[in-house]
């Protein structure tokens, strides 16, 4: 009787561990042609960065316009909490899911979870390296690392040593920045020196101050993204020293600083554009359109003019 009592119990366990990243029926989404029943869970990496508020931004201004609601998490950077904060928009019974990876490998499981309760999935700036991706909105990152190892070479010349200041290990946009950049550099620059940094300005500051310790010579810095750029300026203007630095996202500090004529230059992309390219993806894939797998949003060169 004991036995049978208790393979009863193990079986209900089984069942209920089975079902528990299954929403209830209350949240679970439901179809619908009207875009003001559409709900879209918005995942962002962080908000502590301006280029991903405006990216923010941009989603939440477009999703009122077309009359959706947008439910926005804050990740901070933390790949794990962002695991815990997409499933908590599943069980919310959203109908899409917007997400913005902290780390691609990490998101990974979420989006297979999506997947199999046939929520579509939509990425902005960052992939995600399993799962079924309905589309990656971003721009083309490879292409921006090329433009900043080019203009290097065309403002200082071959050989100029040259200082990496690499993002968040693991995310999407820190391969491609870095590969679009050594695509060139690896031919036409010396890269004497290359740390990730993580996206995070203070970080940047500290980074570039111990790189500078030991590489005095390096005449130019090429930042993954602005933050880190504008932190690296800083422990330029410490050491005194002359160094060209080109940062990747375009924000508004990046620009004021350009004009000051502190930061050299940026591959400025447009985040509001990202955001709302998100939203008519998702609006699309869920009234059974066909979209693009990748969606890009243009890159500029931005320097003092």
């Amino acid at each position: 009787m004991k036995k049978t009592t208790l393979l009863l119990v193990s079986l209900m366990l089984i069942f209920i561990t089975g079902c528990s990243l299954e929403p209830p029926e209350w949240a679970k989404p439901k179809a619908s042609g009207d875009v003001k029943d559409i709900k879209i869970g918005l995942s962002i990496s962080t908000l502590n960065n301006p280029f991903f508020v405006s990216l923010k931004d941009g989603v939440v201004a477009e999703a009122t316009k077309q009359g959706m609601e947008v439910v926005v998490v804050d990740a901070q950077n933390d790949s794990a909490k962002q695991s815990n904060d997409v499933d908590d928009l599943i069980q919310q019974g959203v109908n899409a899911l917007l997400i913005n990876p902290t780390d691609s490998s990490a998101i990974s499981t979420v989006v297979q979870t999506a997947n199999s309760l046939g929520i579509p999935v939509i990425t902005l700036d960052r992939s995600a390296d399993q799962g079924e991706v309905a589309a990656l909105v971003a721009s083309d990152n490879v292409k921006g690392g090329q433009m900043a190892a080019e203009y290097i070479v065309d403002q200082l010349g071959k050989d100029t040593k040259v200082i990496e200041l690499e993002g968040v290990p693991g995310a999407s946009a820190t391969r491609e920045r870095g590969k679009g950049f050594h695509d060139i550099a690896d031919e036409q620059l010396n890269v004497v020196a290359k740390q990730a940094a993580d996206f995070d300005r203070t970080k940047g500051l500290t980074v570039t101050e111990n790189l500078l310790q030991g590489n005095p010579d390096a005449k130019a810095i090429f930042a993954h993204n602005d933050e880190m750029a504008l932190g690296a300026i800083e422990a330029i203007q410490s050491s005194g020293k002359d160094i060209m630095v080109i940062g990747f996202d375009g924000n508004d500090d990046a620009l004021k600083s350009i004009e000051a004529g502190n930061l050299t230059a940026t591959v400025a992309q447009q985040p509001e554009l990202i955001g709302q390219l998100a939203v008519g993806a998702a609006k699309d894939v869920l009234h059974g359109k066909e979209v693009e797998k990748n969606i890009a949003a243009p890159l500029k060169l931005v320097v003092k003019e």
